[in-house]
């Protein structure tokens, strides 16, 4: 080698070196921060341009630590993340749980999320972080920070699994799921709320509690750590239970103690209009999906408001898993009827409600049996509710008592309807008539809410298998400012006619 060569061999030879000690010194940073660590795992994503996933490791790892401290210098051992969609929580929550494996390979981690397939992914992808390979010499992976710590061959499995020399590491469960096995120590709940749906359903978010309360719960160890990382959706949700939001009737037994939740929470855009992080989402793209999302739902997915606003005309809904039954096993009703709106216009909608109504103690039970919800045209919709009131008697044996608004083209839709039956069906499933409505609507939807809430029966998968009429009836505001009222107008309608105040509507004979 030449004296020229040598010369300039040292500098790369320094640069080498430099580049494996600044290496070395990401590894051994790595293990002591959790931001450190996300930085080496994913160093594309973990930015410094995005402080709050900064802050969200930092409060993760001071979790971990016993450093979130309450008021009387206790550390918190319940840990709420509330964050808009698509702004790292889940990753990160899945890089925290191999990042505590590898600074103990004893601990034993479970993890709850809404569906099977979220739990399977959230599982995978641990499992995976741990198992990765290098696809670059000066890549950094898990081993290259925790050496030693590897999956334990043989448990490999999807949602269950272990770390070489245990028994148990790892278990990935959904909501209504079992956890079978050993207590954890840490039990981490990812998104248990699937939409906006199950958020305006109670009925789902009380299978949601009971399986939380029940099931999760009781597979933690004494003295576990919990994380709940959730879009706050609704004051019944998990969240609102546990931080006693929930004032509902019977509800006592849920309210926890909030004090012992330390809450950490995130706003797409703070009070002076600053975004939590232009990366993710743009003050633009913010001002676009506002102007095209039902506000409600929009403010707790980027704001963390429940949906539980004051002006809700009904904040919950009755539902039923089964029709009332007499002995012989035949629907126990004194009489079916149903109650159409007429869609007044092009783009109103038409609603038509079939229910099976039950007087007893002074009360009358309406339970929804049918509900048609459509903007198509009359000479569709015409056929269609004869069909519906000619099925209704058949599979109930009542025939249907069934009155149509005679406002805007009603009285015509009316003999439409009863000629269709006549000529199709047949003229005893349903005696069609009409009734002209005089009354304010607006003041005949609010004084009626209560009947609305309290008496109207609903099958339990309305919310999946008639989601226009749900979202109609959920987001109706008290105040007005409504674009549609044609389901809560057909809905008083209903509890109107079956009111044995107001109504000359008597007990049907089964046919």
């Amino acid at each position: 080698m030449t004296i020229a060569t040598a010369t300039q061999t040292k500098p790369r030879e320094k640069k080498e070196v430099l580049f494996w000690l600044l290496r070395e010194k990401k590894i051994r940073l790595a293990r002591e921060s959790f931001w450190h660590y996300c930085q080496a795992m994913a160093p594309g994503y973990y930015l410094d341009t995005r402080p709050h996933l900064k802050d969200l490791c930092n409060v993760l790892q001071a979790f971990w630590e016993d450093d979130l401290l309450d008021e009387n210098g206790n550390p918190y051992k319940k840990l709420m993340l509330n964050m808009p969609p698509r702004f790292g929580k889940s990753r990160t929550l899945i890089l925290f749980t191999t990042w505590i494996l590898g600074q103990q390979n004893d601990y034993k981690i479970m993890t709850g999320s809404y569906s099977g397939d979220l739990a399977y992914d959230f599982s995978k992808y641990t499992r995976d972080a741990i198992s990765e390979e290098k696809n670059l010499p000066d890549q950094i992976v898990f081993s290259d920070i925790f050496p030693g710590v590897k999956i334990r061959p043989g448990t490999a499995a999807a949602q269950k699994w272990a770390l070489e020399g245990q028994h148990f590491n790892y278990l990935g469960t959904s909501v209504g799921g079992t956890a079978t096995g050993k207590g954890a120590d840490m039990g981490i709940l990812d998104d248990p709320v699937k939409n906006s749906l199950e958020a305006y359903n109670l009925n789902a978010l009380d299978k949601v509690w009971n399986w939380y309360s029940s099931t999760f719960q009781q597979r933690l160890e004494e003295g576990a750590r919990q994380v709940i990382n959730m879009t706050r959706w609704a004051k019944a949700d998990p969240c609102g239970r546990l931080l006693g939001e929930y004032k509902e009737a019977g509800a006592e037994k849920d309210v926890a103690e909030p004090q012992k939740w330390y809450v950490h929470k995130y706003e797409v855009m703070d009070e002076d209009g600053e975004m939590l992080c232009p990366d993710f989402m743009s003050k633009d793209t913010y001002k676009d999906k506002k102007a095209i999302m039902d506000e409600a739902i929009f403010m707790a997915n980027y704001h963390q408001k429940t949906i539980d606003t004051k002006g809700r005309m009904y904040r919950r809904m009755q539902f039923y898993d089964i029709i009332p039954l007499d002995e012989d096993g035949n629907p126990d009703f004194d009489v079916v009827v149903a109650y159409c709106d007429a869609a007044d216009q092009g783009s109103d909608y038409l609603c038509n409600i079939i229910a099976g109504v039950k007087y007893f103690g002074g009360e009358v039970y309406r339970y929804v049996l049918d509900i048609y919800y459509t903007q198509e045209s009359a000479e569709t919709t015409e056929k269609e509710v004869a069909r519906r009131y000619y099925k209704a008697w058949l599979d109930y044996g009542f025939p249907v008592q069934a009155i149509i608004e005679s406002n805007a083209g009603g009285r015509s839709f009316q003999r439409a309807v009863t000629r269709i039956l006549e000529r199709r069906f047949d003229s005893r499933a349903a005696k069609v008539v009409w009734k002209h409505q005089s009354k304010n609507k607006k003041a005949r939807i609010q004084s009626n809410s209560s009947e609305v809430v309290n008496y109207v029966m609903y099958p339990e998968d309305l919310p999946t298998e008639n989601p226009a009429y749900y979202n109609a009836m959920v987001t109706y505001q008290r105040k007005g400012g409504n674009k549609f009222d044609d389901a809560p107008d057909a809905t008083t309608g209903l509890v109107e006619i079956t009111d044995t105040r107001k109504t000359k509507i008597t007990a049907g004979s089964r046919v």
